[in-house]
């Protein structure tokens, strides 16, 4: 399975295995042990790279001292062969929780002096956290072996073992902040944050050659890293980067440098630190005496998620260097005080980012003042106001500020995104799409409408330094209003279909063709309502608006074919994305009208296919097109859950696809057998509720009155068909008689059809799974086509059809809206009264009627 199949079924069973376990605590049980495999099956891999046998490394003793020595030195630390996470999961092994214990206390002992801040206590919140995972030793011994034996599956060796396991970690601790609550904020920043606040910190630093770049409250260490995969597009800097991380919360900290180390990064170029960052500056030069030789320490970039609002003690820090420029924020809300650690610690040139809560846009005392400086001293390079409830446990709105040391320019840019998300369960998340909207906007520092605004100082002056978003750029859907003069007289105002004004300028001569002037400021429809649609499709300007389009993607699918299926092998997967979204956008430079970000997000979900199968077949070869995997399900078996093999599937290529394509005519046959039953279903269904109630009493029909008893029927019919053999007469179509014999037809037809079509399914499942097994290179090649690409061009095909829907749809519904004027309303309803009212009048009743009758004719005639 790829790593997103695998890091999903680890989720789903760690989820159920952690029972009444909080999921902020679990978490950092199934990490440690994830991180624990990692450094067992890393110093295995050194050893065999160092050509030790099997049979060498199962002497693996701390005892060997050469052997220790030389595995330290190299490694930072020693496993001894008994204590290895493969030793644990081994069948022969007869594992205990003591063995955990044992090894994890070993672990500690044996680090090496270089990598002793690395490694030190990296293992406590396992260690100290094992006793909650069952209420005696044989129930944790079980709990722990259960987890190993999940876990055992993740790749961590080679480049494609960091893809793999960086992909699970984040998803598991995604998955466990999702069910964290509150406590989720502590370790984690949301992926979508996290990768926009990269992409921005990236575009920056692209052109440096050794990379800084410090987290001062580090969580998960999720920020860090995914700035190092983001410079990943613009070129390979991995071994140029050094990562400062600094985290308060001691479980957390491991957490940070679990993440770090496991994605291959180079134990120099990690730097941590277990502090509280207002408390005590960090990062200095000379860590081995900091008080003696405090020299702080400036970085590239600078990215950070702190607690939001959190009380501080600002007491005797007016000349901390940190902060005596700027001022100190007040003690119950340290958002400022962060911000200016961060700002602090950049170089001149360099660039942070900080989440922050909306009120340090505007709040006054000291917040205000330090913001005034700020904008003074020219440091707020950007603002971006986030959705609601993006984070997890908490549903405020946020804000990402940008900011620099140095900056050429003195407006500051405003983007509202707050609109700009998808509904994910209880939280909003940013779509591809809405990440490189922001992003674009701010490298290219973009005025856009609705979106995002260039302010000038002398404009956030006349504001009082209020950087409150509403006041730059309004973001708000037009409110709904209703012209008076149309409402009562008719005509559409000219101010409503300006509002359509991005569409006329595109299509300059189809606002002509649908509407005509009335009076100053009001037009009409030139054509009948309902002939809209074909106006607009049809219109001269619209056809070369679509053939435009079409031609601008004139081969584009060979371009994708060239690029990803006939290069798959050098596919640069961490630029390529890049490179064919610069594509797609230059593309659609010259068309009007199209979303090119919406083109975008459709790219970006088909890349997600792409590239997890790029990754395979990077890593196994071409030949991991040609395979199939069991299709492994859980099924309950003696009332536990267990794993067993259901048919096959493709390991890469899907069955349906494969099907559709070279199977096609034992997938149509089959599709009309299974067509056929579904059609004896609805015949039995139209049937039974053809039964009087008396007739669903009788024998034939089940006890629970919803459906037929076969056994019965068919006893019943068979009689039937030779009482009517003998009288050589023939039943009413209606009666009882003819509906059991026919439905005892159809029961037995039903019967050899499921059994055929159970044989005809399990033929056609095995010649997939041989068909794939044997096809040619270029059959593979045609697949990925349908795989790949056919899918993105399908989509990218219907973007202008889309366009003119909505423009049909905005038209008509302006048509629609003063179609009828009040005085004809009023007139029908006048109408209406009198007619009902001479029908009144020919009424007759009692005299209590007739009253009654009068005052209401009296009261519809307005007397």
């Amino acid at each position: 399975m790829n790593k997103q199949q695998l890091a999903a079924k680890i989720w789903e069973s760690a989820n159920q295995m952690r029972s009444k376990i909080e999921a902020n605590e679990y978490k950092d049980y199934i990490l440690g042990f994830i991180f624990y495999k990692y450094l067992s099956d890393q110093l295995v891999q050194f050893l065999t790279n160092q050509g030790m046998t099997p049979e060498d490394i199962k002497a693996l003793d701390e005892d060997d001292a050469e052997t220790r020595e030389y595995v330290q030195s190299n490694l930072g630390y020693f496993i001894a062969y008994d204590n290895l996470f493969s030793t644990w999961i081994d069948p022969k092994s007869d594992f205990d929780e003591s063995n955990v214990h044992d090894a994890l206390s070993a672990f500690s002992r044996l680090i090496h002096t270089n990598h002793k801040k690395l490694f030190d206590g990296i293992f406590t919140t396992l260690e100290t956290g094992l006793s909650k995972l069952g209420e005696s030793p044989s129930k944790r011994t079980k709990a722990i072996s259960d987890l190993l034996h999940l876990i055992k599956s993740i790749p961590m060796n080679s480049n494609q073992g960091y893809d793999v396991l960086g992909y699970i970690y984040e998803y598991l601790i995604e998955k466990f902040a999702a069910n964290a609550g509150k406590k989720a904020g502590e370790f984690y920043t949301p992926h979508e944050v996290s990768l926009l606040m990269s992409h921005i910190t990236a575009h920056e630093l692209q052109h440096k050659e050794n990379i800084e770049i410090y987290d001062p409250t580090s969580g998960s260490g999720s920020l860090l890293i995914n700035i190092g995969q983001a410079l990943a597009q613009y070129a390979d800097k991995a071994d140029n980067i050094t990562y400062y991380a600094q985290e308060l919360k001691a479980n957390t900290y491991n957490l940070t440098r679990m993440n770090l180390i496991m994605r291959g990064i180079k134990a120099t170029n990690i730097k941590t630190r277990n502090g509280d960052t207002l408390e005590d500056d960090w990062p200095y030069f000379d860590e081995s005496d900091p008080k003696e030789t405090y020299n702080a320490l400036y970085v590239d970039a600078v990215v950070s998620n702190p607690p939001y609002s959190q009380s501080w003690d600002p007491t005797h820090k007016e000349s901390d260097p940190r902060y005596s420029r700027f001022g100190l924020a007040p003690k119950t809300k340290a958002d400022f005080a962060f911000l200016l650690h961060d700002l602090y610690h950049l170089k001149p040139d360099g660039i942070m980012t900080i989440v922050l809560p909306h009120g340090v846009l505007f709040r006054g005392g000291e917040e205000g003042k330090i913001r005034t400086q700020l904008i003074e001293n020219n440091h707020i390079d950007t603002i971006i106001g986030l959705p609601a409830n993006i984070f997890f446990g908490t549903g405020i709105p946020t804000v990402i500020l940008v900011l620099k040391q140095k900056r050429q320019n003195t407006d500051v840019l405003i983007v509202d995104a707050s609109k700009h998300f998808i509904k994910e369960g209880k939280n909003n998340k940013l779509q591809a799409s809405d990440i490189k909207r922001i992003t674009d906007a701010v490298i290219n520092r973009q005025s856009c409408p609705k979106f995002s605004q260039l302010v000038e100082k002398s404009t956030i002056r006349e504001h009082g330094y209020n950087l409150n978003i509403p006041r730059y750029v309004d973001s708000s859907a037009a409110a709904q209003s209703w012209d008076l003069y149309a409402t009562m007289l008719g005509g559409i105002p000219d101010s409503e279909i300006a509002n359509l004004q991005h569409y006329w300028q595109a299509l300059p001569q189809l606002h002509s063709a649908l509407f005509t002037p009335k009076s100053t400021s009001y037009s009409e429809l030139t054509i009948a309502k309902d002939a809209v649609n074909t106006t607009i499709t049809q219109h001269a300007q619209v056809v070369t608006f679509i053939t435009a389009y079409n031609q601008a993607f004139n081969g584009f699918d060979a371009y994708l074919n060239t690029h990803l299926i006939q290069a798959w092998a050098t596919v640069n997967r961490n630029q390529q994305e890049a490179e064919l979204s610069r594509e797609l956008f230059t593309r659609l430079v010259p068309i009007a009208l199209i979303d090119k970000y919406q083109a975008y997000q459709y790219l970006n979900n088909q890349w997600q296919i792409i590239s997890a199968d790029l990754e395979m077949m990077q890593t196994e070869g071409f030949a991991a097109t040609k395979l199939v995997d069991p299709n492994v399900v859980i099924k309950k078996k003696d009332g536990k859950e267990v794993e067993v093999q259901d048919g096959w599937k493709g390991h890469i290529l899907p069955f349906d696809l494969v099907q559709s394509t070279h199977l096609n005519d034992e997938l149509q046959d089959l599709g009309q057998q299974e067509t056929r039953l579904a059609e004896i279903a609805a015949a039995l269904e139209e049937l039974f509720e053809s039964l009087s109630e008396e007739e669903k009493e009788a024998d034939t029909v089940k006890e629970s009155k919803d459906g037929f008893a076969n056994a019965e029927v068919n006893k019943a019919a068979k009689a039937y068909l030779k009482e009517q053999k003998d009288t050589k007469t023939k039943f009413a179509q209606d009666s009882i008689e003819a509906k059991l014999i026919n439905v005892s037809a159809l029961l037995d037809e039903e019967k050899t059809l499921k059994k055929a079509v159970k044989k005809a399914a399990t033929a056609l499942h095995l010649k997939t799974k041989t068909t794939i097994e044997s096809l040619t290179d270029e059959q593979v090649n045609q697949l990925l086509k349908l795989k790949w690409i056919a899918p993105l061009c399908n989509e990218l095909s219907t973007m202008p059809s889309s366009v003119i829907t909505l423009l049909t749809t905005q038209v008509q519904a302006l048509a629609d809206k003063y179609a009828v004027t009040y005085s004809q309303v009023a007139s029908d309803i006048s109408t209406t009264e009198q007619q009902l009212a001479t029908m009144m009048a020919e009424l007759t009743g009692n005299e209590f009627d007739m009253q009654g009758l009068t005052e209401l004719t009296r009261l519809l005639k307005g007397e």
